[in-house]
């Protein structure tokens, strides 16, 4: 089935059962609405406020903070620092995922090692970064690639390892060169697996961006949670990790675009049941 009939077979899916893009998104907001609802409720007198503030009083705090000219800084320094780790954390386990997933003398010499390291969790790594890298940016950025590293490798080696072997035997059988059989059949088949630990290494790296900026940060959002907890200010608190998972969310929403974008070629379920055109 050529790539022209699986689009076309996808947006009629799309306009005959297809749910609309609008439905969709407004499906997604039932459960924030929800919590938001459920948050307020609590906060109207159940819960007391030095422990729970209303979302209003969050907002208030967020736009004074906003109306200072603080908060714009501290959301673009984390946002950097998430980016910068990021891609030295996909350059890294692209690298040796490939390396693993292709290699069986690179897999025994490396995988073990990877699986045991990624079983250390991201606040143990603090003192010894602070160690070799000081506590300025260097540090928090290696941290932060940490993150992202494992996910990143896990799924490209386990992708590779999951290409049909049937497909190779017939790219070889039409004397496809080494390189022809990667570019027409690894990385087409490697691609769905590959993009999913982009997603999942892109959420870690917003987790530990957090651990990152306890590494004698000035700035950013993890800065200013800590903050709100030393001066008392449960309302800033909150607010952080508001911002955290609205940041996640964007970030993530844009790689997603992305995928849907290279895999337009896939006549799977999800593309279809979804609508997506």
């Amino acid at each position: 089935m050529s790539e022209t009939s699986i689009v076309r077979r996808r947006r009629l899916a799309g306009a005959i059962g297809g749910v609309p893009r609008v439905m969709r998104v407004g499906r997604g907001l039932l459960l924030p609405l929800a919590l938001l609802v459920l948050w307020r409720v609590l906060s109207g007198g159940i819960v007391p406020a030095h422990l729970l503030p209303a979302p209003g009083a969050v907002l208030e705090e967020l736009v004074e903070l906003w109306r200072q000219g603080e908060l714009a800084g501290h959301i673009a320094v984390s946002a950097g620092r998430v980016a910068l780790g990021f891609v030295f954390g996909v350059l890294a386990a692209t690298l040796l995922g490939a390396l693993a997933g292709a290699s069986r003398l690179a897999r025994e010499l490396l995988d073990p090692t990877v699986q045991a390291l990624k079983a250390v969790p991201s606040l143990a790594w603090v003192p010894l970064f602070i160690l070799w890298f000081g506590i300025f940016e260097t540090s928090k950025v290696v941290l932060i690639a940490v993150g992202v590293f494992f996910p990143v490798y896990l799924n490209l080696m386990t992708g590779i390892l999951g290409v049909d072997r049937k497909l190779v035997e017939v790219g070889r059988i039409n004397r496809l060169s080494r390189v022809a059989i990667i570019r027409r059949i690894l990385v087409p088949a490697t691609l769905p697996s590959y993009l999913v630990g982009l997603r999942a290494g892109l959420a870690l790296g917003w987790m530990f961006v957090i651990a990152a900026e306890l590494m004698g940060a000035s700035q950013g959002l993890g800065f200013l949670m800590v903050d709100g907890q030393m001066t008392g200010r449960p309302a800033v608190i909150i607010g952080s990790l508001a911002l955290f998972a609205l940041a996640g969310k964007f970030s993530d929403a844009l790689l997603e675009r992305l995928s849907r974008r290279l895999l337009r070629w896939q006549d799977s379920f999800g593309a279809v049941e979804g609508g997506h055109a």
